[in-house]
């Protein structure tokens, strides 16, 4: 029963990794030769549920991926790479992917506007940074 709760408040925040670690003692008592023995065992659970949302490939696609967070309204700090191209509505102009060095996925999103480029700065698929035309 937890574990199926875990999984649903998993898949409810997505995205988001959960680790849950525990222990668990059971006593058992039984008849011994000069009278009761009791003895106690430990065991340890540790269950880790991952949900994996879409992200852009180097094309501007976006991967296979499961997202049970709806659209948001506007394009903000926190949405994900496919939900930035969802509510442009086009396909970016380039899309940059690296690491940062500290294992955290890096990904640069270029659209060119009318009134200039906008480029949209990710880490580990959520929106971090926006830089538009006239910005220093």
């Amino acid at each position: 029963m937890r574990l199926s709760v875990l999984l649903l408040c998993a898949a409810a925040l997505g995205g988001c990794s959960v680790d849950m670690g525990g222990f668990t003692f059971t006593s058992d008592t039984r008849e011994g030769r000069s009278g009761p023995v009791t003895t106690t065992t430990t065991s340890s659970l540790t269950a880790s549920v991952s949900t994996l949302e879409a992200t852009l490939t180097p094309d501007g696609e976006c991967s296979a991926g499961a997202s049970v967070r709806p659209l948001p309204p506007a394009i903000a700090e926190g949405i994900t790479e496919c939900e930035l191209v969802k509510l442009k509505g086009t396909r970016p102009t380039d899309v940059l992917i690296g690491d940062s060095g500290k294992g955290q996925r890096e990904v640069q999103v270029l659209y060119s506007e009318p009134g200039g480029r906008e480029i949209y700065m990710f880490t580990d698929n959520r929106l971090s940074r926006i830089v538009k035309p006239g910005q220093g």
